[in-house]
């Protein structure tokens, strides 16, 4: 198997692939934790796409995972949104790819695309008490700063209600 990886912005040509592997993620999320995320608005996949936000790493010319990103997150980041920030988002492996630790590829990818770009940090929230996601990404050489319960928005995907978020960032 040819072990090289791209990392290259997401087509809309990619679209059913992105919506197939969101679908995939939530299944399987549903056999694992007590929440999971919710389908994901066509529209905003799509603006994402549009707005280069959508990003894919590709091996064996398939889809072996996708990312987002923002250069802003203010209902989760608050004060600290005024940092000049790269946040990562929704990181979904296709199945047929499990074990690849995909995070690590994106990590480096993130830091060259920060620096290239005059960022400062490397964020990404996830789920407060999945302890074994977030040691993982500390592991990764993310620093834990913290929780953060977000206020209700109607801004945020359906699965930020009623939670409790670990942030997580690199310094770059």
């Amino acid at each position: 198997m040819n072990k090289e990886m791209l990392v290259e912005h997401s087509t809309m040509n990619d679209f059913d692939k992105i919506i197939e592997l969101y679908d995939a993620a939530i299944a399987y999320q549903k056999t694992k934790f007590k929440r999971n995320w919710q389908r994901f608005d066509d529209e905003m996949i799509r603006k994402e796409i549009g707005e280069n936000r959508q990003w894919k790493i590709v091996m064996n010319n398939e889809i072996a995972c996708i990312f987002a990103i923002a250069f802003s997150d203010p209902h989760i980041w608050k004060e600290k949104n005024a940092d000049p920030s790269l946040y990562l988002h929704r990181i979904v492996t296709n199945p047929a790819y499990k074990g690849n630790h995909f995070i690590r590829h994106i990590i480096h990818w993130a830091m060259s695309f920060g620096k290239d770009n005059q960022l400062q940090y490397i964020r990404m929230d996830t789920w407060g008490d999945n302890d074994e996601l977030v040691q993982y990404y500390q592991q990764c050489g993310f620093k834990l700063l913290g929780t953060v319960t977000p206020e209700e928005t109607g801004e945020l995907p359906k699965h930020y209600s009623c939670i409790t978020l670990a942030l997580l960032e690199i310094k770059l």
